[in-house]
């Protein structure tokens, strides 16, 4: 599964499953940049892996990522960055909702499109969204982030069928609640607004999953490094849940 020549960038690669695909890109060969909006995190995943540069950058600013992705010229994108919200559908401020849809569809678009544009002339390209089994179905409590995740499932679709002849795929890779600092978040919450202890919350949390516990980051990333690997030229256009069989 050799990536050596490659280049990638991957947003939001400063912790949780974008510091895991950028670590394991890098180790596969690939010259990997790493993006996201603080630089201490940035700089601690960089230090952990060979041939990955970090840069500051807020996937929401269209003409900042333009200029990061530009002067990166990747191969693969790995649209990662990512925020979560929850609050009862009625109790949902239209600012929530547009921070839901800002990050988690607008700054997926900027990516994936700033990507397309610099792989218009390459013969080989990766597309690469996380999404999230909330894109494939629905959740209480998170309607917007649902409905951006969505969002990003059917552009992935959509940019699939464009490019299915130019030597370029796109997918979205969906986990289920995942191991990282995100759902450590989602768990403060719970314990928060029910009252439930956090061993409870998170035992809640895992119980939606078939197999009973949270998706291991890594697990995500080596999807991702399937997908960009020899083997996988004919797969696009997919959703591709990683959720311990979560339906």
């Amino acid at each position: 599964m050799s990536l050596a020549g490659k280049s990638a960038f991957v947003t939001g690669g400063g912790s949780g499953v974008g510091a895991a695909i950028a670590l394991t890109l890098a180790a596969e060969g690939a010259r990997v940049t790493i993006c996201g909006r603080r630089s201490g995190p940035l700089n601690a995943v960089a230090g952990r892996g060979s041939g990955i540069h970090p840069v500051v950058c807020d996937i929401t600013d269209e003409a900042a990522i333009s200029d990061a992705i530009a002067a990166a010229a990747p191969d693969i994108v790995v649209a990662n960055a990512g925020v979560s919200e929850s609050a009862p559908f009625t109790g949902t401020s239209l600012a929530a909702f547009q921070r839901m849809v800002d990050v988690n569809l607008t700054g997926t678009f900027l990516t994936l499109r700033e990507g397309a544009r610099v792989m218009k002339d390459k013969p080989w390209g990766r597309l690469v969204a996380i999404a999230s089994t909330a894109g494939l179905k629905g959740y209480a409590y998170v309607a917007p982030y649902a409905a951006a995740k969505h969002g990003v499932v059917g552009m992935v679709k959509s940019v699939a069928l464009e490019f299915a002849r130019k030597g370029v795929t796109a997918n979205a890779v969906c986990p289920g609640f995942l191991d990282t600092e995100m759902t450590e978040r989602t768990i403060a919450n719970i314990v928060e607004k029910t009252g439930r202890s956090p061993e409870a919350a998170r035992a809640w949390l895992e119980a939606t999953n078939p197999m009973h516990r949270l998706v291991p980051p890594d697990d995500v990333a080596r999807a991702v490094l399937w997908l960009c690997s020899p083997g996988s030229d004919m797969v696009t256009g997919q959703a591709i849940s990683v959720s311990g069989g979560e339906t």
